[in-house]
């Protein structure tokens, strides 16, 4: 069910959250479950999609400006304001395609860094709306991935953790001004 929360999706000059990059010792704590969905939560989410929508990004996590809350808010459409995004309470993962697919990454904590992750190529989740109403999706392709990658986020994970080519990363960190160092490799 799509978002009732909407906010325009523009670049604001001054976000409302800051965003944290990594190295920052707060991407990898794990979040915490949203026990009370109230109008604090929603205010989250809002300012979450303007922080979002201010970086050119599709998917942002709640550790990723520093709030340890399992909260995700997702718009694989940006350009699009007919498209309502996606907010995911306390999200888990029911089932993943045996199907894998390969396919290029970035992330709002590590700028400029593009590189191939391996991923299910299709997941289903369980999660609460805004209004603490359950709720199931199913996602294949981008959708899929941005679910993926975020809920990564929840666990304290970064997507440079799975990337499986090694000197590629290396390079890429180093160029853009980030270390090999704050890599937790799962792979």
């Amino acid at each position: 069910m799509p978002s009732q929360i909407t906010v325009e999706k523009k670049k604001l000059k001054n976000p409302p959250l800051q965003l944290h990059y990594l190295g920052d010792r707060v991407l990898r704590q794990d979040a915490k479950r949203i026990a009370k969905l109230d109008d604090d939560i929603r205010k989250i989410a809002r300012e979450m999609l303007q922080t979002m929508y201010s970086s050119d990004g599709i998917g942002l996590a709640a550790p990723q400006v520093g709030i340890h809350k399992q909260l995700i808010v997702i718009d694989c459409e940006p350009d699009n304001p007919a498209n309502p995004p996606l907010i995911l309470i306390n999200p888990t993962i029911k089932q993943v395609s045996r199907e894998l697919c390969v396919a290029q990454e970035g992330c709002l904590s590590i700028p400029n860094v593009y590189l191939d992750v391996k991923r299910p190529e299709a997941v289903e989740i369980a999660y609460k709306d805004e209004y603490g109403r359950p709720q199931t999706l199913k996602a294949n392709d981008l959708l899929a991935r941005c679910i993926q990658h975020e809920m990564d986020h929840l666990k304290g994970v970064v997507f440079v953790d799975r990337v499986e080519n090694s000197l590629a990363l290396s390079q890429e960190l180093s160029k853009n001004g980030f270390s090999y160092q704050a890599v937790k490799p799962l792979v």
